[in-house]
């Protein structure tokens, strides 16, 4: 080995590599593809709102050096999860990075909880979306892998996973409970672990990430009631997550640094659960 394989530039280069990114629009799908076209690579982002994915292509192509497209699905059903992958392989015969990050959140009131809205569809965007997303591309991902070049799947889970405090968060309002949020993230990770045995032998890496709070769609209601200052405030670091630590993670789980690690649930939180077992510490309003 030489000094020069531990370079920065060698060890997080994913220059050139090919990216699918879902829910790449807005919030941490974005924060991804940022990072992965910062540094060189083709990505495609996929999300439901045309207008919202443009304007993100837009953005990251008027910027470079790598490049954004994007293509609208709807991940909630097989059937959308199929087409996307299906449009995928018109256009490429390899992918090396596949970001499942669609995902949707519901607070209702414990004794009125929805059962399409509240669980049928979050559990399908939230779960089966990955497991299908996949499955579609697993051809495509494996083509030409190898024990030290592997391809490369992050799953975004979250800290709700390992959190069994679904009521009273600030991200959801104190009466509202999220416990079909809580639910899906606990079994994203545990699929994230199925999946990384199932598909090691083809040279596919699968690890999750599980945020904390970061600024975005999801979250938006949240720092809204709060002002953001309260949350930010309560949490070991004195911040919530930014763009960068996104990028920092991701960037490490798709490149030469991390072509040995595999099944791994990376928390990205700033010590928030470590210290208070919740998404958030409990925010007085």
């Amino acid at each position: 080995m030489s000094l020069k394989e531990l370079n920065i530039s060698n060890l997080f280069n994913v220059k050139g590599k090919i990216a699918v990114v879902s829910g790449g629009g807005s919030g941490i799908g974005k924060m991804i593809a940022s990072a992965l076209v910062a540094n060189g690579a083709k990505v495609y982002i996929a999300a439901r709102k045309e207008a919202q994915l443009k304007e993100a292509a837009d953005e990251l192509n008027a910027e470079g050096p790598g490049s954004c497209h994007y293509i609208v699905a709807d991940l909630g059903s097989k059937a959308g999860c199929v087409a996307l992958t299906n449009e995928i392989k018109k256009r490429e015969q390899k992918i090396h990075i596949l970001v499942n990050n669609s995902g949707a959140s519901w607070g209702a009131n414990w004794d009125d909880f929805p059962e399409k809205e509240g669980w049928d569809r979050l559990m399908a965007l939230n779960v089966k979306s990955i497991f299908y997303m996949t499955v579609g591309l697993t051809d495509l991902l494996a083509k030409d892998s190898t024990a030290q070049d592997p391809a490369r799947i992050i799953n975004i889970s979250s800290t709700a996973s390992v959190s069994a405090h679904a009521e009273g968060s600030p991200l959801s309002g104190s009466t509202q409970g999220l416990w079909s949020y809580h639910t899906s993230k606990a079994a994203v990770n545990h699929l994230t672990s199925q999946l990384a045995l199932t598909l090691g032998k083809k040279k596919i890496t699968v690890n999750a990430i599980l945020p904390g709070i970061f600024p975005s769609k999801m979250t938006s209601y949240g720092f809204r009631i709060t002002g953001g200052d309260k949350i930010a405030a309560v949490h070991p670091m004195g911040r919530v997550g930014s763009p960068t630590d996104m990028a920092g993670t991701a960037l490490f789980l798709c490149s030469p640094a991390s072509a040995h690690v595999t099944g791994s649930h990376i928390i990205l939180d700033g010590g928030a659960t470590l210290s208070s077992g919740r998404i958030a510490p409990e925010v007085k309003l």
